[in-house]
């Protein structure tokens, strides 16, 4: 593991939609490829010049045939897999239009908050999904009247 820290890290960027029931996107990273079977926010790499929000649009439009609205960027995280490193830029995510169709991944999947904590996610993407928790625990909060 000391190896994947001198290497430079692949930076990433990811969407966490959220639908009007409340649930998010989830997609499973094909097998036989690095981290197969694991769950994921869906994204992928930066390419030259582009910022992390325009290589998202692009990703989701290739991957998951949506055109999207990206809204506001969530914590960065950098983790250090044995193999590689990443920084994963995460974005709440808006559908515009399209239906997500798994072109990339095994399998999508429409999850609650308590179906995704039985997922087996890719260690990157599980602060991203602490993250989502505490937000919409405090958006919850915030609709519950005064006492």
């Amino acid at each position: 593991m000391a190896d994947a820290g001198l290497r430079p890290a692949l930076v990433v960027t990811c969407a966490v939609i959220v639908d009007a029931a409340g649930r998010v996107l989830a997609a499973l990273r094909p097998r036989g490829k690095s981290l197969g079977g694991k769950w994921e926010f869906p994204g992928g790499k930066l390419e030259a010049g582009e910022s992390a929000a325009e290589a998202l649009k692009r990703e989701l439009h290739e991957e998951l045939s949506i055109v999207a609205s990206v809204g506001p960027a969530l914590a960065v995280v950098s983790y250090a897999y044995e193999e590689f490193s990443i920084e994963l830029h995460p974005f709440l995510v808006e559908i515009v239009e399209g239906i997500p169709h798994p072109h990339e991944h095994e399998e999508l999947r429409w999850v609650t908050m308590a179906e995704a904590e039985t997922l087996d996610w890719a260690a990157a993407d599980v602060p991203v999904l602490d993250e989502l928790r505490e937000r919409l625990n405090l958006a919850v909060d915030q609709r519950l009247p005064s006492r």
